[in-house]
């Protein structure tokens, strides 16, 4: 693990996630987490959306613009004929 800081519980049970995590695991303020547990532990996860997905998430394909293009054409040669 890379990164730790130590802080504690607010009214009601509040936790403020310190900057220096929240930058680590790129979250930011309004966005969506899901919080479990896992033994004894608290585990944090991030609710990633799907446009955060396409520009960082793990690339599971390559297509070329070209493709794109050609696939754009073919879609719309079927909606006009």
């Amino acid at each position: 693990m890379g990164v730790s800081v130590e802080t504690k519980l607010g009214k009601k049970r509040v936790l403020v996630i310190p900057k220096r995590i929240a930058d680590a695991v790129k979250i930011k303020e309004g966005q969506r987490v899901r919080i479990e547990v896992v033994d004894d532990k608290i585990v944090i996860e991030p609710i990633r959306d799907a446009i955060w997905l396409a520009i960082h998430g793990r690339k599971i394909g390559k297509i070329l613009p070209e493709e794109v293009e050609e696939e754009s054409l073919h879609e719309q040669e079927k909606l006009s004929g």
